[in-house]
């Protein structure tokens, strides 16, 4: 089945070449995954993924990310097919970027490059904007150099080279000035989010986590009966979402929160600490997990470190497979002699014994939804009976 493009068809969109290695201990498939979620990312970016390189390496290349053989092939294909863009599946150092791009002429991304610039386009709100302008300049700020490579390219170096010089200096300082600048208005938005979350205390707090793209945006609509923007791409949620939802008399707050990735730039989840601030202050977590995906248990750990580098992995949590009406068996490892799991061995696995509870659901055909709601709403009674006890004979 092909994908779907996701680009304005108005623009035509850059055409787009992808680099990754394959390094000790990490299989061919795992790379060719790794690909396949860094060629959504251009499609959600706006661009058109034209084909891949791989390498199989003990550890990056210093110098050029690949080896120079490597690097050779790859600029034949840009120069021959015309490429815009090249990006690589991991941060490239200063020094790589300026090297490689010396080779290839073309746009050079990293992945955080490539990330940082989706969230530039989702970020709606003041609070996202300034997290995104911030976590922009942290990662420019060691590449500065890079900038000024058009001064190499001039006569009369003697009378270049001082003002150069400067000029990066004085780039730097600004830099460092609204970068200063940046961190203070979002210290100011944390209080004002601060105050917001202590005016809700008296409501028992869920918070939807997950992967990035699992539905959780549709899931929210589905229970708040709300109309949270959710589509079918990367990141399509930046900024936390909270609704009042009542279950049977019951009132509880929701939020959905932005979705974990691999390889998710520190910088960036150092950013958007205040946004992820709802997760740590959840009193229940809803984990989304597409169970369609053929990687989803590499998806579940993830975010589970994610959560535990947050110190939110002791929380509560209720595991909801999401998208049963997309799962294919045939999908999963289809190189197998087994025969392939269905969702009934998946319902009988371990899935439902170490991630207790657990539900599998559709958000997108409303299956099992009353299941769902059922069992939210016990969890939710039992934490809200603990903490008002005098209000026990409501329910």
């Amino acid at each position: 089945m092909a994908k779907q493009k996701f680009y304005d068809t108005a623009e035509k969109p850059e055409k787009a070449i992808l680099v990754g290695i394959i390094t000790p201990g990490e299989s061919e498939e795992q790379t060719k995954e790794y690909l396949d979620e860094l060629e959504f990312l251009v499609e959600t970016a706006g661009g058109d993924t034209v084909r891949s390189f791989t390498q199989r390496m003990q550890r990056p290349d210093r110098a050029t990310f690949v080896g120079t053989g490597k690097l050779e092939e790859i600029n034949a294909f840009v120069k021959s097919e015309e490429i815009d863009i090249v990006v690589f599946d991991d941060e490239l150092s200063p020094s790589q970027l300026r090297n490689i791009e010396n080779e290839l002429q073309v746009k050079i991304l990293d992945r955080s490059n490539l990330i940082l610039d989706i969230f530039a386009r989702r970020a709606q709100t003041s609070q996202a904007k300034t997290q995104v302008e911030l976590a922009q300049l942290q990662y420019l700020l060691p590449r500065l150099t890079r900038l000024w490579t058009h001064l190499e390219r001039q006569k009369g170096g003697i009378g270049m080279r001082g003002p150069g010089e400067s000029q990066i200096e004085t780039d730097r300082r600004l830099i460092l000035n609204k970068i200063s600048l940046l961190k203070e208005r979002l210290k100011e938005i944390d209080k004002q989010n601060e105050t917001q979350r202590k005016n809700r205390t008296q409501l028992i707090r869920v918070a939807l986590v997950g992967y990035t793209n699992v539905g959780k945006s549709t899931i929210m609509n589905m229970i708040s009966k709300s109309e949270v923007f959710a589509e079918n791409k990367l990141f399509a949620t930046l900024d936390t979402t909270v609704r009042k939802v009542v279950i049977e008399n019951l009132p509880f707050l929701l939020s959905d929160t932005v979705g974990f990735i691999r390889k998710l730039p520190h910088h960036l989840i150092e950013c958007f600490k205040s946004t992820l601030d709802e997760v740590r202050e959840a009193d229940i977590l809803i984990h989304v997990v597409d169970i369609s995906h053929p990687n989803f248990e590499d998806q579940i750990f993830i975010v589970n470190e994610t959560l535990k580098e947050m110190g939110a992995i002791d929380k509560p949590i209720i595991t909801v497979f999401n998208k049963i009406d997309a799962y294919k068996p045939a999908d999963f490892d289809p190189q197998s002699d087994m025969p392939p799991p269905t969702l009934a061995d998946y319902q009988n696995s371990w899935m439902s014994k170490n991630n207790s509870p657990a539900i599998f659901i559709s958000a997108l055909n409303r299956e099992n939804l009353d299941e769902f709601r059922q069992l939210l709403y016990e969890k939710v009674k039992v934490m809200h009976v603990q903490r008002y006890p005098y209000e026990k004979l409501l329910y």
